[in-house]
């Protein structure tokens, strides 16, 4: 697609980093400074019209508000917001799958600070999305050509 892409993981500071490799869950307050950074980089590349990619764990509703409207969205429990601050288009992504398919990969990924132990501590935390959430479910049973036209296709329906 031509668009920027950003891990969202690259932006965890290094305490979250090292709570997850000593094998600590993050919780919400280690959580909500890092997703208000990733805002901070979507709205960026929004003003400046640049179509982005962000893979992250956005693993609850209330992360999500907070990646479409900022900070404000977790007092105000809504994303929608007004002029200057009005709330980014966001489609999530949803890749959904049994845990011992994606304990598998974790288990051959290399060099991250995640380790796989604490995959159940994420789907424990996971709210899958729902409506009125703007999303798409994709099977990671799929293959990876399978699992990228399904995205496209996705994006470019709007």
């Amino acid at each position: 697609l031509g668009w920027k892409f950003y891990d969202a993981d690259d932006y965890h500071p290094l305490e979250n980093k090292k709570k997850m490799k000593e094998g600590i869950p993050l919780n919400d307050e280690d959580r909500i400074p890092w997703l208000c950074a990733l805002h901070d980089i979507l709205r960026r590349e929004d003003t400046s019209r640049q179509d982005t990619i962000l893979a992250c764990s956005a693993l609850k509703k209330m992360y999500r508000r907070v990646l479409i409207g900022g900070a404000s969205a977790i007092e105000s429990n809504q994303p929608e917001q007004s002029g200057e601050n009005r709330a980014l288009k966001i489609l999530f992504v949803h890749l959904d799958g049994p845990k011992d398919i994606i304990a598998g990969r974790l288990e051959k990924r290399r060099g991250h600070f995640m380790p796989p132990e604490l995959l159940q501590s994420q789907f424990d935390t996971l709210e899958p999305p729902s409506a009125p959430e703007n999303f798409i479910t994709v099977s990671v049973e799929k293959s990876l050509p399978e699992i990228l036209l399904q995205i496209e296709s996705a994006i470019l329906q709007g």
